[in-house]
């Protein structure tokens, strides 16, 4: 490929990404069908959290721990790096858009290696099949005020180019011991053989459904206005009787009216009052819909169904969400494994085989933790399976914290 290829590769993926951060930031607006809104009240728009619910609620629950049979030292690398940050940041970004990027360069200190997180619009590239590695990268790192690039950098194996919008030089180049990837690592969300950069937490479903839910949300609103105040009528006036000011006529204590000449009187009446229950019923089922999409609850989207009485409750009601952090954990294991592969070799000046950190393996925290009930059950079984098996101490101190999030 080329920097051009890789620049109109990156522009054909921006718009849709940045529309993923829109639903996310709920700075999309639904279009208005123009059938039941009032014409001025076509301004008027509704906002929807769902997706900002979806993504957080999975985000949340992803805990990054350490890395097990760490042979190169990968601990370190992060620890230099704000990993209490830098964990969520990457994995929030790549739920969103399905992909972030991390760009590796040299610390000021020798030995030291920095960790850049780059958003999915802003960064692409070509990436190895077997690994999720890349071999040939770009990033736009920094914009102007429109927007329009100001500088980025070109990866290729063993070298990293970072260059000046219409300067045909580069400004910087950094090299290290890589001969078949480059400092450009994808932190990928369920990527598959059709879509190895991985696919977005806010699918189109999810975005339908919020477009769907602002659309009634901006109709209840409407409809409350009438269900307040409900449209009056009197019939039978004179043709010479003097009209009432409408707010008048609704906010008056008493209103008087006089027989005619003839010794008629008008009569008075109301529409009948507008329902708000078709609307709550049908957000109700577009929650529902939402809900069976990503994992969630009723509960989560604001509609109270019960009160579970257990974390083994709650658990199992998630058993969805469950499914899905624990693919999600696999997924970044991964990337955040692949970070400190190219971190080693950039801080080492040394050309490691993707297959020497085979044994390196990412672990994290519990998706839901245990309460007072779990732990005494779960102790009770890990005194048991300790006593069973010949050797002992099966279920170490490591095993209790994957199993239980206590330190």
């Amino acid at each position: 490929m080329s920097i051009d290829h890789l620049s109109k590769q990156l522009k054909l993926k921006r718009s849709r990404a940045l529309l993923r951060y829109e639903y996310y930031e709920q700075k999309q607006k639904a279009r208005d069908l123009g059938i039941s809104t009032p014409e001025g009240l076509q301004w008027f728009g509704a906002v929807n959290g769902w997706c900002t619910k979806a993504v957080d609620g999975l985000a949340d629950r992803l805990q990054f721990d350490t890395f097990e049979n760490d042979n190169f030292n990968f601990v370190e690398l992060f620890n230099q790096n704000n990993p209490d940050i830098f964990y969520d940041d990457a994995i929030l970004g790549a739920l969103i858009t399905a992909c972030d990027f991390v760009y590796i360069s040299r610390g000021e200190e020798k030995g030291r290696v920095r960790f850049q997180i780059i958003d999915g619009t802003n960064a692409t590239g070509k990436i190895d099949d077997f690994t999720k590695l890349l071999t040939e990268g770009y990033a736009v790192l920094s914009r102007n005020k429109d927007n329009e690039v100001e500088t980025f950098a070109y990866f290729t194996p063993g070298r990293t180019e970072v260059y000046e919008v219409g300067k045909v030089d580069p400004i910087a180049v950094e090299t290290f011991n890589s001969s078949k990837y480059c400092a450009l690592v994808p932190i990928i969300y369920k990527p598959d053989a059709k879509r190895p950069f991985g696919h977005s937490r806010i699918t189109r479903a999810c975005m339908d459904y919020t477009r769907s839910a602002m659309r009634t949300l901006k109709r209840t609103e409407i409809s409350a206005e009438f269900y307040s105040y409900p449209q009056k009528y009197a019939t039978g006036l004179a043709q010479d009787a003097e009209l009432l000011n409408s707010w008048q006529a609704s906010m008056s204590a008493l209103l008087q009216f006089t027989k005619d000449e003839d010794g008629d009187r008008p009569t008075l009446g109301q529409f009948q009052q507008g329902s708000m229950e078709p609307h709550v019923a049908q957000l109700k089922g577009l929650a529902s819909m939402f809900a069976g999409e990503t994992g969630l609850t009723l509960d989560d989207l604001g509609f109270v169904t019960s009160n579970p009485s257990s974390a083994e409750a709650i658990k199992a009601a998630h058993e969805g969400l469950r499914l899905t952090a624990a693919k999600a954990q696999r997924c970044f294991g991964v990337g955040f494994k692949n970070v400190g592969y190219l971190g080693a070799i950039i801080r080492d000046d040394a050309d490691y085989k993707r297959e020497e950190v085979f044994k390196t393996r990412a672990t994290w925290r519990p998706i839901f933790e245990p309460d007072a009930a779990a732990l005494g059950l779960l102790g009770d079984g890990v005194l048991k399976l300790n006593q069973a098996l010949r050797e002992g101490g099966y279920i170490d101190e490591d095993k209790m914290r994957r199993l239980t999030g206590i330190e």
